[in-house]
């Protein structure tokens, strides 16, 4: 009975529950802080081009980018995007997420290893996510163990990316925290609501990881003993 496995549900439902959580909570700090606007009038654009710029960094562009929550740093054309809710946006969380995400523009401009490593993972783990449900069912159906083994193996690779996303964004976040300290773009009670913008959003990645973690042992109680 592949597709009602009762142990599936046992290793699935507590990652899902802890993401679900982490989630609501991201959401529920962001849209509390985003109604708090910072005593300066500084937008997240704004605070995103001083960081930038005083840190001696101009070829790094910040643009704005559809959506809420779909701010990202893209290496590979040097762009800080912004999401409509942070943009223009003078509230705290906007700051500190601009601030977060000109963090991994640092990260690459002054070699921060971390970041170049999981750079490097993302084709192995994108290609080893989309393929080991296909190894999975074909060792199943096949009765082939090698397959199955094959597919924990590549499926491992994506936990070891959302283990090195862990501290690539602690580091990103504290190197926002501090910028907005030393660059004066936040008053100190600000900053504590930004903090808290910035540890909810990290939650995410910890339940990212556990969930990743869990399917893993799923896969291995599963299929990890399968004999011929």
């Amino acid at each position: 009975m592949l597709y009602f496995d009762p142990l599936y549900f046992v290793y699935m439902l507590p990652g899902l529950i802890i993401a679900l959580i982490a989630q609501a909570k991201v959401k529920s700090s962001f849209n509390k802080y985003s109604q708090v606007m910072n005593l300066r009038g500084i937008t997240g654009a704004q605070a995103a081009e001083r960081i930038l710029s005083v840190n001696g960094i101009s070829n790094v562009q910040v643009m704005r980018v559809s959506g809420s929550l779909t701010d990202h740093y893209n290496p590979k054309d040097n762009t800080v995007y912004l999401s409509d809710s942070v943009y223009n946006s003078t509230s705290i969380a906007a700051i500190g997420v601009a601030a977060h995400e000109v963090g991994h523009a640092l990260q690459y401009a002054f070699g921060y290893s971390p970041i170049k490593f999981r750079m490097a993972l993302v084709p192995i783990c994108n290609f080893g996510a989309g393929v080991s449900p296909f190894l999975i069912v074909l060792g199943y159906v096949l009765s082939m163990p090698v397959l199955l083994y094959a597919a924990i193996f590549v499926f491992s690779l994506s936990v070891l990316f959302q283990l090195v996303t862990l501290p690539v964004e602690f580091n990103a976040s504290r190197r926002a925290i501090a910028a907005i300290g030393d660059y004066d773009l936040l008053g100190d009670d600000e900053i504590k609501g930004a903090k808290k913008v910035l540890s909810a959003a990290a939650m995410t990645y910890v339940a990212a990881l556990l969930q990743s973690f869990l399917v893993l042992l799923y896969y291995i109680a599963r299929f990890g003993n399968r004999r011929r």
